[in-house]
């Protein structure tokens, strides 16, 4: 059999295919995550493909492939798509995954929202990684428009498995052209594996408004790893509490700094459509609805 069962799903709008893997040893090509995305009812941000767990104690190993085909590190929405989805399979409600990233951990609550322990962010310019040396992460060397009235500068910049960069800034963050900043500061030299480009406005120490252009996707509705990254870096700048809301143009995030340095995102997932699709091609077919 060629084809696999899928999930159209989204976290806050952030646009989410979960596809079931198990029992196969290939992968999503890249190819034809790229045919996936060109439809539109099938267009997305991230692929979360489910394989058979690769570690013991662990329940599945997620590959995440982006829009464009490359494969991102970590996607916290598309592990809260992929614990609602496994929960409703198989009636669990806690999940231990592996992904490139690490050991991540999911679980379903009670009210439907899911919570996922994202592990612990790095902040050593060689783990996000930098391509030099910055002994001070909070707030790097890196600007957009004239040297002496720069629209954008001095990011902080973190790993949550994946790197990201978020600029600070007292006004609307919608002002900011980021459908025109994003691309350049996504492959911007600075950043050798790519990096999240996110503006952020902190309205008091436990709210934050978020845009985020995402590494390989571009404009997204929601970024669970960009909520997280700029959660801590907040912290880190003396901007916010350890536990606050993340706006996103999607909606609210909660994102939690726990004292065990872990990163928790709380969120809800949401169902859409199911289908099979080709692994090798994109092809797909949605599943008849049932009466």
């Amino acid at each position: 059999m060629t084809s696999v069962p899928f999930l159209k799903m989204n976290g806050l709008g952030n646009e989410i295919i979960v596809v079931d893997m198990r029992g196969r040893n290939d992968r999503i090509a890249a190819d034809a995550a790229v045919a996936v995305n060109a439809d539109p009812a099938t267009k997305f941000d991230q692929i979360m493909a489910i394989h058979e767990p690769r570690t013991a104690g662990t329940f599945a190993y997620l590959e995440i492939v982006n829009s464009d085909g490359s494969r991102a590190e970590g996607c916290g929405n598309g592990m809260r798509c992929v614990v609602q989805a496994l929960s409703a399979q198989t009636g669990q409600k806690q999940f231990v995954f592996e992904t490139v990233a690490g050991i991540l951990t999911g679980e379903e609550h009670a009210d439907g929202l899911v919570s996922v322990d994202m592990g612990k962010p790095r902040f050593g310019w060689e783990d996000i990684p930098l391509a030099e040396e910055f002994a001070d992460t909070t707030g790097i060397e890196l600007q957009i428009g004239p040297i002496d009235a720069p629209v954008l500068h001095t990011p902080s910049v973190a790993s949550m498995g994946n790197p990201h960069a978020i600029f600070w800034v007292n006004d609307d963050v919608w002002d900011y052209a980021l459908e025109r900043f994003g691309p350049m500061l996504e492959n911007h030299p600075i950043f050798p594996e790519r990096a999240n480009i996110s503006i952020a406005q902190v309205v008091s120490p436990t709210h934050i408004i978020l845009r985020t252009w995402e590494r390989g996707a571009g404009l997204t509705r929601a970024c669970g790893t960009a909520a997280c990254a700029t959660l801590v870096s907040a912290v880190r700048t003396k901007r916010a509490e350890r536990k606050a809301t993340i706006t996103v143009p999607g909606g609210g995030l909660i994102v939690e700094w726990r004292a065990d340095e872990h990163v928790i995102l709380t969120g809800p997932a949401e169902y859409e459509f199911s289908g099979e699709l080709d692994p090798a091609t994109g092809a797909w077919t949605r599943d008849k609805a049932v009466a």
